[in-house]
């Protein structure tokens, strides 16, 4: 009598079984169409940064920063951020230990990408403090230099002499070397800077003359990441086997910054630095002091006094770092001096 009560309740949990696997099954679906739906979100965006990318380009980007925004935008894509959604973005760049010029890279970026679609968003905070540069001993920067091989060596020699950026010193073309007069001009620089043109040493000019001349660039059509590359394992081996872990916080941008330092104590000029850089602002430049006060407190800020007599000894002079001071003395000499 109580059969058809226990088949009831087979048929019961048999439904409910197969009402469960049913809304599994359906949930399942929908998150793989979820997740296509997302790929495919994905890859319109990424098509979309083709278009921003020329975009930029139309614009008067600079090469170097349309191809760092698109680097910053593709990150964000591979962290699962939708660019579309501000709220996304924020929630990506909030998980990342970045630091705060890299949040400052990636908000410049998002933001730029947002104005070429007409849209706009609540920038989150951002306090970048500007830090003091490593300042190496002029020895270090020549440990490095002589380490290194042939291509690698030229390339640092050329930073140290010009404080050039690593970006504009591989796009240095041959033409832009005068290897007679030896002069170096600088027409297409980075960061908005101003054009520049330096005299460089004998040396320098020898180096770049014994490089193979395979492109119209001095160091090859190539990334300069390639370069860097080839610097990190040199520097990591020169290192260890000097004993001196400082030249470890040495990359390509400190030969730039020496170069301003010791350019400053040199002439005391603020305004010779800030050409010297292509820097259109002097506040970018004043560090410079601040570095020179405590880094050479204690120096003796002597010269040393030479005369030249002839035009040959004002050459020798003028190649040692000598600075001219003043015109003809009684015995037809000429005062040069440096600081010590």
């Amino acid at each position: 009598m109580h059969e058809p009560l226990i088949f009831s309740r087979q048929v019961c949990v048999s439904l409910a079984r197969d009402a469960k696997n049913l809304a599994e099954e359906e949930s399942l679906t929908k998150k793989r169409a979820a997740g296509a739906t997302a790929k495919q979100t994905n890859a319109e965006v990424k098509g979309k940064l083709v278009e921003y990318a020329w975009w930029m380009n139309k614009q008067g980007y600079a090469k170097e920063t349309i191809r760092g925004y698109l680097s910053c935008l593709r990150t964000l894509i591979d962290r699962g951020a939708n660019l579309y959604d501000p709220e996304s973005v924020k929630d990506v760049m909030a998980r990342q230990k970045w630091s705060a010029n890299r949040r400052r890279n990636v908000v410049n970026a998002y933001t730029l990408f947002l104005k070429k679609h007409g849209l706009s968003w609540e920038k989150p905070r951002i306090k970048v403090t500007r830090k003091i540069p490593f300042i190496p001993t002029e020895a270090e920067l020549d440990a490095l230099i002589a380490g290194s091989g042939k291509k690698t060596a030229t390339f640092l020699q050329l930073l140290k002499e010009t404080a050039m950026r690593a970006g504009e010193a591989k796009r240095l073309l041959w033409t832009d070397i005068d290897f007679e007069r030896q002069i170096i001009t600088l027409n297409a620089p980075e960061k908005g800077s101003l054009p520049r043109i330096w005299k460089v040493s004998r040396k320098l000019i020898a180096m770049l003359n014994a490089l193979p001349r395979k492109s119209l660039r001095v160091f090859g059509d190539g990334p300069v990441n390639s370069l860097k590359s080839t610097f990190l394992k040199t520097r990591k081996r020169l290192a260890a086997k000097l004993q001196n872990p400082r030249l470890l916080r040495i990359s390509f941008h400190t030969f730039r910054h020496w170069k301003a330092t010791m350019e400053y104590h040199r002439t005391k000029d603020i305004l010779h630095v800030m050409s010297f850089l292509g820097h259109k602002k002097i506040d970018n430049t004043l560090i410079y002091v601040q570095i020179d006060q405590k880094l050479f407190k204690d120096a003796d800020d002597g010269f040393i006094v030479r005369v030249a007599h002839n035009v040959g000894e004002a050459v020798a002079l003028i190649e040692a770092g000598f600075e001219y001071v003043t015109g003809e003395y009684c015995d037809g000499g000429k005062i040069f001096r440096k600081r010590k």
